[in-house]
């Protein structure tokens, strides 16, 4: 290689790996939420978290390599551009063909390298990550089971418990059994737990010092008590097969092979195995078709192709992986062979980036987009003309005094420093954004071409999912945004001259400190108004689209709802708009729901309008005594119903992902003075509140450490900023686990990562240089 090749390939390898650190690491954060968390919390060592996500990598770095590859050259080639580098080498006699040679050695590597993540790396992954995964499901049922939550998983069984020990088992157990062929019973126990035995694929519910309630349609009804008893439950719903069986994700190219040809041989399509074999081979050579692309954009000798061609480029991506996952669709529908579908993004990407690449190198300064009109070109210069003038009337000295200059310093300085935070956070809020909906797309889209889920379905999925995509990244855009600012006016000596005319880097770091505030205000906003609602949506329309129990029941038909004074209710529907509850039965306890005092059914409940009362028809109502013994029964056609009123039955079960600041507060208050233990509920509703802070702190962590850094520019600032926000995200994962888990306080628990990286930021603002 010459000192040409080198110089380029240094060039594109800062950004392409930055940019890598940052596809990668907003690819992996919802598992990392999804996953890092909840396994933390139930106590799986910190070893097997972490081989876990290391699983979750190849699934990123498919995608994220090809595209780092592209922003890379387009950086790499625009700050040429911009510092006229390019002009100098075409000064030299080097043309844009010459620098296909470094352009092409770091397509190859990529192209090797996301071949080996493609064939490879990722079917073992993806297997490795479900096995581990079944295994710590499997092991862990029984935390599976949330305190104060119906657990429906168990087949014809629904699972309510009071408290959920950090030691294991639970404490109040309430379960309702319906399997068929059996008496319908409720069991009500102290003490409860399940035991599994993952050889002999075995589940037994164990239940401690408790009693078994059932009542046959004679209307005979039988209480039994006892100390100790094992209920076996269907294996299936723990272990739903002998292991976790291989997607075509998870199948090497030779299973794949052998599975289409299994297909075929029952007269079955094996399109989808050809295309995911296709896909294997197709993904990486991305990574060349990505190469032309990022030269025909980047090398220019305009001043101003940076921002455009970098823009430009993410259109590119996106536009790549739309008929890529658009293919299949037509592939299914006969219009278009397997290796087509799989293959003419790269032909059309490809074919284009050609063109651009030869009309380039016949000149380096011509536009890749299509002229203006020529009236749309006149009224342009109309408008120049006149702005012109403006300015120099403007200009005209006045006999007016006017303010000392020095007076007007500030305002001018903050105008332009916010000015070039808003670009940079924009820019950022932006990319990271459009990262989300590509990954999603490219997540859920193989929905809608299976017939699974509608494309109406994905639209609303994502106007749902939106308010938690800005809720991501906002903290994000504010590091980066006054990371970059900072890097830029050090990188330009602005600071410096900034500094010598008496402005302070307090005073420079008003205007990022006021959009930090800002920024932390639009968090608390959506976090109290929509946020829960649409994530409540979001998740039904996601679990429905893989095919999934809602798992997050309507209140018109979620069946089981817990009411005040350590009530339950059971029907089969609400009608909000007659307010009546069909076939209706109440549960109430005592004595911390060890002892079934009431039970109440009757066919129909309607609400009359007046505080708690409704209007039973055709039931019953059964009393016992402290040692479960009947006490009082009685039957009615109509009888009065003291219960929740009708507005309680239309609310949405609590959660605190889907509920605000003010509601999940009012929830805990409700739990705790009906004695529950509420320090999960606590340490989400300190969250709530602490997360945000973190504009404001990285903010302050920003302004100093990227004068720390010298000269190093813009992409330096970005790759602190990755540091940063991994650390801080690592950091929120941990202490919350620790917090639902009972380690620490939730307090702490919540506002232990602000004070940790308030602490850098304040030790770093007393020790820099104002």
């Amino acid at each position: 290689m010459r000192i040409l090749d080198r110089y380029i390939i240094r060039e594109v390898l800062t950004p392409f790996v930055i940019a890598l650190l940052v596809f990668t690491f907003i690819l992996v954060i919802p598992f990392l939420i999804e996953y890092a968390e909840t396994f933390i919390a139930k106590g799986v060592p910190v070893a097997v978290v972490l081989r876990i996500m290391g699983t979750l990598l190849p699934q990123a770095l498919a995608l994220s390599i090809p595209t780092s590859l592209l922003v890379g050259l387009l950086v790499a080639f625009g700050r040429l551009s911009s510092d006229r580098e390019f002009v100098a080498m075409q000064a030299c006699g080097i043309g844009l063909t010459r620098l296909l040679r470094p352009v092409t050695f770091l397509t190859v590597l990529a192209w090797a390298a996301t071949s080996y993540v493609m064939i490879v790396a990722l079917p073992n992954a993806n297997q490795t990550f479900n096995e581990i995964r079944f295994g710590i499901i499997s092991a862990r049922a029984e935390g599976e089971v949330k305190p104060r939550f119906f657990f429906q998983d168990f087949p014809d069984l629904v699972l309510y418990v009071r408290e959920v020990p950090s030691a294991g088992g639970w404490n109040g157990v309430f379960m309702a059994d319906n399997r068929t062929g059996q008496t319908p019973a409720v069991y009500l126990a102290r003490h409860g737990r399940v035991l599994l035995n993952s050889e002999k694929r075995t589940v037994e519910m164990l239940l401690e010092d408790g009693s078994r309630h059932t009542a046959d349609p004679s209307g005979t009804y039988e209480v039994i008590q006892f100390n100790r008893l094992v209920l076996s439950v269907n294996p299936e719903a723990v272990f739903p097969r002998k292991g976790p069986q291989k997607g075509d994700n998870e199948m090497t190219i030779a299973e794949l092979q052998a599975r289409g040809a299994e297909l075929e041989a029952r007269g079955e399509s094996a399109h989808n195995q050809r295309m995911a074999i296709h896909r294997k081979f197709s993904i990486p050579v991305a990574c060349l078709v990505f190469g032309l692309i990022g030269l025909a954009l980047g090398a220019t000798n305009r001043r101003d192709g940076k921002m455009g061609s970098f823009v430009f480029g993410l259109g590119v991506i996106f536009l790549y992986y739309v008929p890529l996952f658009l293919g299949p669709a037509l592939a299914k529908g006969r219009l278009l062979t397997p290796w087509l579908a799989v293959w003419l993004p790269n032909i059309l990407i490809g074919a284009l980036g050609t063109v651009m690449l030869a009309r380039r190198a016949r000149s380096a300064d011509q536009p890749l987009m299509a002229s203006l009109p020529a009236l749309w070109q006149r009224l342009m210069r109309i408008g120049q003309a006149e702005k012109n003038a403006n300015h120099a009337t403007a200009r005209v000295p006045s006999s007016e005094p006017r303010a000392p200059r020095r007076m007007r310093i500030p305002g001018l300085l903050d105008r332009y420093v916010a000015a070039t935070y808003a670009r940079v956070f924009m820019t950022a809020a932006f990319g990271l954004v459009g990262i989300f909906y590509v990954s999603t797309f490219l997540d859920l889209s193989d929905k809608v071409f299976k017939g699974q889920a509608s494309w109406q379905m994905l639209g609303a999925f994502f106007w749902y999912i939106s308010p938690q995509y800005v809720y991501y990244v906002l903290p994000m855009a504010v590091l980066l945004a006054s990371l970059v600012t900072i890097g830029l006016l050090t990188k330009n000596s602005e600071l410096v001259v900034m500094k010598a005319c008496g402005i302070s880097l307090y005073r420079v770091a008003v205007p990022m400190l006021v959009g930090a505030v800002i920024a932390g205000s639009v968090l608390f906003v959506l976090d109290q108004t929509i946020l829960g609602a649409a994530n409540r949506k979001a998740e039904t329309l996601r679990r429905t689209m893989r095919g999934l129990p809602a798992d997050l029941p309507d209140a018109l038909n979620r069946q089981w709802i817990v009411g005040s004074g350590e009530t339950i209710y059971r029907f089969d529907y609400y009608d909000p708009g007659t307010r009546q509850l069909l076939r209706l039965t109440t549960f109430q306890f005592s004595d911390g729901m060890q002892s079934l005092t009431a039970r109440t059914f009757a066919e129909r409940a309607t609400y009359d309008g007046r505080d708690t009362t409704w209007r039973a028809e055709q039931g019953w109502r059964r009393e016992f005594d402290a040692s479960g013994n009947t006490r009082a029964f009685e039957s009615f056609e109509q009888a009065p119903l003291a219960i929740e009123p009708a507005s309680y039955f239309g609310t949405q079960q609590p959660d605190p992902r889907f509920m605000s600041y003010s509601a999940l507060r009012r929830y805990i208050v409700n739990l705790e003075a009906s004695g529950f233990d509420v320090g999960e509920q606590q340490v989400a509703l300190e969250r709530k509140l602490a997360f945000p802070f973190v504009t404001l702190i990285m903010t302050l962590i920003a302004v100093p450490f990227a004068v720390t850094t010298g000269r190093s520019g813009a992409m330096f600032g970005i790759g602190v900023g990755i540091v940063l926000a991994i650390s801080y995200w690592t950091a929120i994962s941990v202490f919350a686990a620790l917090g639902s888990g009972g380690a620490i306080a939730p307090l702490v628990a919540a506002w232990a990562p602000n004070m940790l990286f308030g602490a850098g930021a304040a030790y770093l603002l007393l020790t820099v240089k104002t």
